[in-house]
C-alpha cells in the first residue's frame, strides 16, 4: 500500500491462515524480573508495616508512662461504665 491512499478498515476479524505456536519460556530465569519485583514489593511492604506498628506501640507506651508519672496518687482500681442516654418525646 502506498502512503497516498489511506488504509480501508472494514472492522471484520481476519483469521490467521497458519497457526503460530507460542511456546512457554523454559528455565528458572524466565520470570525472574517479575518474581524479583514482587518479592521486593512484598518485603518492603512488610518492613514498612512492621516499622509503623513498632512506632505506634512506642508512642502509646510513652504516653502511658507519662500518665503514670503525672498521677497525683496511685490508682487502686479502675472501673468503666456503659451509659446509654435516651431522649424521649411526649406520648400521644
Amino acid at each position: 500500500m502506498t502512503d497516498d491512499v489511506p488504509e480501508e478498515i472494514d472492522a471484520v476479524p481476519v483469521l490467521a491462515r497458519e497457526q503460530l505456536a507460542v511456546e512457554p519460556a523454559r528455565g528458572a530465569g524466565a520470570l525472574a524480573p517479575v518474581a524479583v519485583q514482587t518479592v521486593a514489593v512484598v518485603g518492603a511492604s512488610m518492613v514498612a508495616g512492621a516499622a509503623a506498628v513498632a512506632l505506634a506501640h512506642r508512642r502509646k507506651s510513652r504516653r502511658i508512662e507519662r500518665r503514670r508519672r503525672k498521677a497525683l496518687a496511685p490508682v487502686l482500681a479502675s472501673r468503666s461504665f456503659l451509659v446509654d442516654v435516651h431522649v424521649l418525646g411526649e406520648r400521644k
